[in-house]
């Protein structure tokens, strides 16, 4: 069979959408009322289970690098048991489904199975809400296959260079400047021409290393690219801050006051910033 871990964001979405959709067409059906709901939840509850087992076996396939990373095993093997559970539910519901409309002739025989049908529907939607809330705590919290799906390197630079960028912040915030330079420094060696990151390392400058004249000196050799008019507010905003950091208000004053001339739209930064000038 194919490789298509790939695809496993797109398959899981459709049994999200197909199985909750179906079971509550299944259960509005055995009410009586709506008599469409009947066949048009039978469709959907088998496309369902069609595209469960398309998803578990992609999940299977995209499970590999994302178990490999240190700390991650656990939460892909939980995930990938209530993908299984939630595979073998939506086939229990198929079965109901394809029997009902095998006995049609029997109505009340039907009628329980359909009965089943919803019932199994129900557990089958629980146990799909904990692997979704699994596979999301797998991506956001261990970054579970994030920036291999498409198996392009520069993805998976993307990875670590949102990683440095996130620590560096979060270290920054708990105190550990020397952590959070160390960091930033790295963030800089993975992409020394984007002019974010450089805007990020005088930032740094200012904020860990407490260098705000060094940080005047980068920003005034620090070219604004003409399609960017928010790296020219981001620009001025740090020059504000270094002058506020060395204690020369009337500078730092004067930059944003041109800022809110320039960027109307900005007032509230801008507010805020001149604020903390008081």
């Amino acid at each position: 069979m194919p490789d298509i871990g790939p695809f496993h964001p797109q398959l899981v979405h459709f049994v999200v959408a197909l199985g909750l959709v179906g079971v509550a067409l299944r259960l509005v059906s055995l009410t009586g009322r709506l008599t469409w709901t009947r066949p048009a939840a039978t469709l959907l509850l088998l496309m369902a289970a069609g595209a469960s087992v398309a998803a578990v076996q992609s999940g299977q396939n995209a499970h590999g690098p994302a178990e490999r990373v240190p700390g991650a095993r656990e939460a892909v093997q939980t995930h990938e048991e209530l993908g299984e559970d939630t595979r073998n539910l939506f086939l229990l519901v198929a079965l109901f489904e394809i029997a009902a409309l095998a006995l049609r002739k029997r109505e009340k025989v039907q009628r329980w199975l359909l009965i089943a049908s919803g019932v199994a529907g129900i557990a089958a939607s629980y146990v799909l809400y904990e692997a979704a809330e699994h596979g999301g705590s797998l991506v956001y919290s261990f970054a579970g296959g994030v920036g291999l799906r498409t198996g392009n390197p520069e993805d998976v630079q993307h990875l670590l260079v949102a990683g440095l960028y996130h620590e560096s912040r979060t270290a920054r915030d708990a105190g550990r400047h020397d952590e959070a330079t160390r960091l930033t420094q790295e963030l800089v060696r993975q992409m020394p021409n984007d002019p974010t990151v450089q805007l990020i390392s005088i930032q740094s400058m200012i904020e860990d290393q407490y260098d705000a004249k060094g940080a005047l000196v980068a920003l005034a050799a620090l070219p604004v690219p003409v399609d960017n008019p928010r790296f020219a507010l981001r620009k001025g905003m740090l020059q504000s801050q270094a002058f506020a950091a060395l204690g020369e208000k009337d500078s730092a004053r004067a930059v944003l006051e041109q800022l809110a001339d320039q960027f109307p739209q900005a007032k509230g930064m801008i507010s805020d910033a001149m604020a903390k000038l008081q």
